[in-house]
C-alpha cells in the first residue's frame, strides 16, 4: 500500500514534490535503477499539468510506484473515461482544485513553517509572521472549504472518483475536523474537541478563540483592575498602571496561544489519518485532470490502453511515440510493435539511429498504462508488467574492482533473479568489457535464460553476430533502425544492421581519418 504524502513529509521542513523514492529491487514495479534509466523526471515533467503541490506530490508517486493489477488501472481509467465525457463534472472538480490551489501554501505554512520573532517579517513565504492566527485561520479554511466544495459537487458514478469524494468527505467526521470546527478546550491533561468537553463538562478548560484581542478576557481585567482603583486609589496612578498592562496583555495572550492551542493542534492535523486521506484525495483528482491536460497538449494522438490478463507480458502498439520527445513535436515518427509471443526482440543498428528512443517509449507507455493515464499511440494494447527492468551502463558504479563486464553482470543477475513471466526487461547491450568471443558466449547465455523464463525482454546491440545467433536458436526476433542513405528514419524495420555507420558519426563530430590527418598537419 502507497504511503500518504503527509505521512511523507511531516519529519520534513517543507512539502517535497519528489519525495517519494523507489522501493528495493523486486519489491515494486519499478526499482532506483529503472527510475533512473527511464528518466521518470523527465517524464513528470512532461505529463505533469497538476495545479496543486499535492497533485503533482501524488503524480510523482504514481511515476515512481505505478500501479500492478489491472483492476486498479481501469478503475482510474474509468473515472478519466467519465471527467472526458461529463463536462459538468469535471468543470465542478477543477473549481475545487483552482480554489484549493488559492488556499494550499497557508495549510503547508500552519503545519510546517517555523514561527519567526517579535516583529519579523516573512522572506520566503515559508515562515509565520506574528503568533500565527492568521495562518491558522487560512489553513483550516483550506480543508474545510475542500470538504464543502467536495459535499456540493455533482456525485460522480465510476468507482475510484466517488472513492476520492468519500475520503474528503469522511475526513468531516474526524477528530481533526471537530477540532478545526467546533471549538479547542484546554484541559489540565489534553486539548478537547467540543464533543469530549461535553462528556467532562466539570473539570476548567479554556477555551480557544484564533484571535488577539479577547473582548471577555479583556472585559474582566480592565473590571478587576477599575475596581481595585475605586477601593485602593492611591497605591498607584491609574495611566501608569494601565500602559503597561496593555503592553504585556497582547504577548503573554500571544505567546500562551501559540504555545498550547496553535502549535499542539498543527502536531496532531500532522498525524491525522483522515486529514492525510482527504489531502492525498485532492491530489488523485488534480492528477486526473493533469492526464486530461497532457491528453490535450500532447499535439499527437493519446488512448487509454486496453488492459489484458496474460500469464507472460504482452504489449501491442499502433504508431507508439515517446511521451517526453515526442510531445508538441509534430515531426515525430510513430513505430509500432507487437511483444505477443515468447521470443526476445532484438534491436540493431547504427548510432543515432533511434534505438534507444524506441525502447524508452516502450517502457515509459508501459509506465503510463499503470499509472491510469494515456498513452501516445494510435492504439495500444498490454498487460500489467509485474516489474519494468532497464539496464543501461552506470558508469558510476565501475568502482568496485569488477570494471564494466562485473557491475553490468551483477545488475543482469538482480534483475533476472526478480522478474517473473509477466515483466518487462530492456536490456541496452550485454557483457560489454570483455572479449568478443566471451562477449557472445555470456549474452547468450543471459539471453537464453530470460527466454526461459518467458518475459518480455528487448535488447538493444551493435552485435549483428550475436542477433543471428538468436534468430538461428529460434530464441529471438530481429528488428533494425532504418537508414536512407546516411539518415535515420527512425522508423523500426525487420531486419539485422550489419553496418555501424562510425564514420558518418565521426565526420559530424570533426574525429575522423581525414580530420585527424589535418590536425596533424596543423601542428
Amino acid at each position: 500500500m502507497k504511503k500518504n504524502l503527509l505521512s511523507l513529509w511531516k519529519h520534513l521542513a517543507w512539502p517535497d514534490v519528489k519525495v517519494t523514492q523507489a522501493l528495493p529491487t523486486g519489491e515494486g514495479v519499478l526499482d532506483a535503477g529503472g527510475v533512473s534509466a527511464l528518466e521518470v523526471e523527465h517524464l513528470f515533467d512532461a505529463v505533469n499539468h497538476a495545479e496543486s503541490v499535492i497533485g503533482q506530490a501524488v503524480l510523482f508517486r504514481s511515476l515512481v510506484t505505478p500501479l500492478n493489477k489491472s483492476h486498479d488501472i481501469e478503475n482510474k481509467q474509468r473515472a478519466l473515461e467519465e471527467l472526458h465525457n461529463n463536462t459538468v463534472l469535471r468543470t465542478a472538480i477543477q473549481e475545487v482544485v483552482t480554489t484549493a490551489v488559492e488556499r494550499e501554501n497557508s495549510f503547508y505554512r500552519l503545519l510546517f513553517a517555523d514561527f519567526l520573532p517579535m516583529f519579523g517579517t516573512s522572506k520566503n513565504g515559508k515562515d509565520i509572521e506574528g503568533y500565527g492566527y492568521v495562518q491558522y485561520k487560512r489553513g483550516v479554511r483550506f480543508v474545510t472549504q475542500l470538504v464543502t466544495d467536495i459535499q456540493a459537487c455533482p456525485p460522480p458514478e465510476s468507482t475510484y472518483l466517488n472513492d476520492l469524494f468519500e475520503h474528503i468527505k469522511a475526513f468531516a467526521g474526524s477528530r481533526a475536523y471537530r477540532l478545526m470546527t467546533q471549538g479547542v478546550y484546554l484541559t489540565e491533561t489534553s486539548l478537547q474537541t467540543q464533543q469530549e468537553r461535553s462528556k467532562t463538562w466539570w473539570q476548567p478548560a479554556i477555551v480557544f478563540y484564533p484571535r488577539l484581542v479577547k473582548p471577555l478576557v479583556l472585559a474582566l481585567l480592565t473590571a478587576m483592575i477599575y475596581t481595585v482603583f475605586y477601593f485602593i486609589p492611591s497605591i498607584i496612578n491609574e495611566s501608569l498602571f494601565l500602559s503597561p498592562f496593555l503592553l504585556l496583555y497582547f504577548p503573554w495572550v500571544g505567546h500562551f496561544d501559540r504555545d498550547n492551542f496553535i502549535i499542539p493542534l498543527r502536531e496532531e492535523f500532522k498525524q491525522s489519518p483522515e486529514l492525510a486521506s482527504a489531502l492525498d484525495a485532492l491530489g488523485q483528482l488534480d492528477e486526473l485532470l493533469s492526464f486530461l491536460k497532457f491528453a490535450d497538449a500532447f499535439g499527437h494522438t493519446t488512448v487509454l490502453p486496453s488492459v489484458i490478463d496474460s500469464e507472460q507480458h504482452r504489449m501491442v502498439l499502433c504508431e507508439a511515440m515517446n511521451p517526453i520527445l515526442g510531445k508538441a513535436n509534430p515531426h515525430y515518427v510513430g513505430n509500432d510493435l507487437a511483444l505477443d509471443h515468447n521470443k526476445v526482440l532484438a534491436i540493431t543498428g547504427p548510432n543515432s539511429g533511434g534505438k534507444t528512443a524506441f525502447c524508452k517509449t516502450i517502457s515509459q507507455i508501459q509506465l503510463l498504462a499503470q499509472i491510469g493515464c494515456f498513452v501516445p499511440a494510435r492504439s495500444a494494447t498490454l498487460s500489467v508488467a509485474d516489474k519494468i527492468f532497464y539496464q543501461a551502463p552506470e558508469i558510476s558504479k565501475l568502482n568496485d574492482g569488477e570494471g564494466r563486464f562485473g557491475a553490468e553482470l551483477k545488475r543482469t543477475k538482480e534483475i533476472f533473479l526478480a522478474c517473473s513471466a509477466q515483466s518487462l526487461v530492456i536490456l541496452d547491450e550485454l557483457s560489454e568489457g570483455t572479449t568478443f568471443e566471451e562477449k557472445m558466449e555470456s549474452s547468450l547465455t543471459v539471453l537464453t535464460g530470460f527466454y526461459r523464463k518467458g518475459n518480455s525482454t528487448i535488447l538493444i546491440t551493435h552485435n549483428h553476430q550475436l542477433v543471428d545467433e538468436l534468430v538461428k536458436q529460434h530464441i529471438g526476433v530481429a528488428r533494425q533502425v532504418e537508414f536512407l542513405g546516411d539518415l535515420p528514419t527512425h522508423k523500426i524495420i525487420d531486419g539485422i544492421s550489419r553496418v555501424s555507420h562510425a564514420d558518418r558519426v565521426a565526420k559530424k563530430i570533426g574525429f575522423s581519418k581525414e580530420d585527424i590527418d589535418f590536425y596533424l598537419t596543423q601542428s
